[in-house]
């Protein structure tokens, strides 16, 4: 029991998550994807909007990027995906947007393309806003690869029976994907160089391994 040892601020930031916001969990039913997660929540949505977050996926900002996702969104109601360049060499492990000209709307998404397939250096992460439509078309999605439900297979319905996708491109801030113990642990590292209480200690260990 950490107030029983003394910790009560330590114990306190706990309880505190608990108080944001009504929890609820959902087992996934349904085939492999990233799209199939929306489904198995689609009776909770009703016919609201929506933010979708991918849980190995952090964003690292100043000010929420989903909040100014959703402040976006109130503006104009599009749905939208956040996106962030990177460099050509990466390209071939994100899904990455092609844009209509002059414009932040998506015309296309290629799923890890090579570099010469490439339409831009745009590559998409877990941060979007969906609506009722979109789940509609995602149910009706075929599955794509890797037999998976694929969001951007969704997405690229969307677009192409006319509904306008926007990409949201982060650019004040740093998306951090965890999905491998290499940038789960580069992710660690960014935080921890943010707080006061363990910074000096973390950069004084790295310097002792002589590395």
């Amino acid at each position: 029991d950490l107030k029983k040892n003394g910790k009560e601020e330590l114990a306190k930031s706990i309880s505190n998550i608990a108080e944001m916001a009504n929890f609820i969990y959902v087992r996934q039913k349904g085939p492999y994807g990233n799209g199939t997660p929306v489904l198995s929540a689609a009776s909770l949505v009703d016919d609201e909007p929506f933010v979708f977050v991918w849980g190995d996926d952090l964003v690292k900002s100043s000010i929420s990027f989903t909040k100014q996702m959703i402040e976006d969104y109130e503006k104009n109601e599009h749905l939208m995906i956040g996106v962030q360049e990177v460099s050509k060499d990466v390209v071939n492990r994100y899904g990455i947007v092609k844009l209509r000209e002059g414009t932040n709307e998506i015309e296309d998404i290629i799923e890890k393309p090579s570099i010469e397939e490439a339409p831009s250096q745009l590559a998409d992460f877990g941060r979007m806003i969906l609506n009722q439509e979109f789940i509609d078309i995602l149910r009706k999605t075929s599955l794509g690869k890797g037999n998976e439900l694929w969001i951007t297979d969704a997405i690229k319905q969307y677009v192409s029976q006319g509904g306008i996708f926007l990409a949201k491109e982060l650019k004040d801030g740093q998306w951090l994907t965890t999905g491998d113990p290499l940038n789960y642990l580069k992710a660690i590292m960014a935080y921890a160089l943010d707080r006061k209480d363990v910074k000096d200690d973390l950069i004084n260990h790295i310097k002792s391994l002589g590395i």
